[in-house]
């Protein structure tokens, strides 16, 4: 069985689906691992950073997106069951192993599902309390538990902010990664991120670990950028903290409009380059942590 990752931060235009997208390409190609990408956000913006516009239009009219796998989740008797292997999109980009789950622009959000909730709840507020944990607690599992021992590494790019999705996908991950930038609304997405990770580990409900903070480059140095990065390790600690940074390279933005990961655009480029070492740092850190690593076949 593979590790699921959650790549998070509260804060958004931190670079969650850039990480997602091209660490993932980098451990498939130049690993041979077996990766899915999973994604939570609405805006499906790893969806469109692996296919075109039109093809994501064709699957949700398929409905063959996780809108369907969560529907099923709360409508188990609805009669067009389909199963989440029948919803991926496999060797997507044209690369062997490397799988996505698109997402859906019309995801359920939290009010809905609130109100879902209560009426099924006798309106009893404890109860409801307990509905919404054990929905947060199974829903991301139950979905994604029957492919797991298909993948090395299943990589979920959620939304920014806090919602139900957010919280089931870090409940259901082994490990997690915060991207950030080096400026101070970053830290405070991630502060909140780590005050709910240690709520759900305070009441048992997730034993999820942090693999490390990777910094996207600004371009230039300031001294608000250094002060940060102190104040980050020194919270985290050293080495917490990827030595690979993520630079602003036009090259990486060229790829989102071309919907391929950057090593595929310009695998010369600073960019491409830069996520090669990032997945090579990653699986260190990572067998550091586990002393095992998914076998490539």
């Amino acid at each position: 069985m593979g590790y699921v990752i959650s790549i998070v931060n509260m804060k958004g235009g931190v670079g969650k689906t850039t990480l997602t997208v091209n660490l993932a390409a980098s451990l498939v190609k130049d690993h041979g691992m077996r990766v899915l990408v999973v994604d939570l956000d609405m805006q499906v913006n790893a969806t469109l950073s692996l296919m075109p516009p039109l093809q994501f239009a064709k699957l949700k009219q398929d409905n063959r997106t996780l809108k369907q796998l969560i529907n099923q989740v709360f409508k188990p008797d609805n009669d067009s069951q389909s199963s989440i292997k029948q919803i991926i999109i496999a060797n997507i980009c044209q690369i062997t192993g490397f799988d996505l789950l698109p997402g859906d622009i019309e995801l359920y959000n939290d009010f809905v599902l609130a109100a879902l909730i209560y009426a099924h709840s006798s309106k009893n507020q404890l109860e409801f309390e307990k509905s919404w944990n054990n929905l947060e607690d199974y829903l991301l599992k139950s979905i994604i538990q029957p492919v797991i021992q298909d993948y090395d590494f299943i990589l979920l790019d959620f939304p920014p902010g806090d919602y139900l999705l957010t919280r089931s996908g870090i409940i259901a991950s082994d490990f997690y990664l915060i991207p950030a930038k080096p400026e101070p609304l970053s830290v405070v997405g991630m502060g909140i991120l780590e005050g709910n990770i240690n709520q759900l580990k305070d009441k048992k409900r997730c034993t999820i670990s942090l693999i490390g903070i990777i910094f996207s480059s600004l371009g230039h140095s300031t001294n608000m950028a250094l002060h940060v990065k102190n104040r980050v390790t020194a919270e985290f600690g050293e080495e917490q903290i990827f030595n690979t940074e993520i630079p602003m390279n036009v090259a990486i933005a060229k790829a989102v409009d071309e919907s391929k990961p950057v090593m595929l655009t310009e695998p010369r480029s600073t960019g491409a380059k830069a996520f090669t070492e990032l997945a090579k740092e990653f699986l260190q850190k990572l067998s550091q942590m586990t002393n095992r690593l998914p076998n490539p076949p």
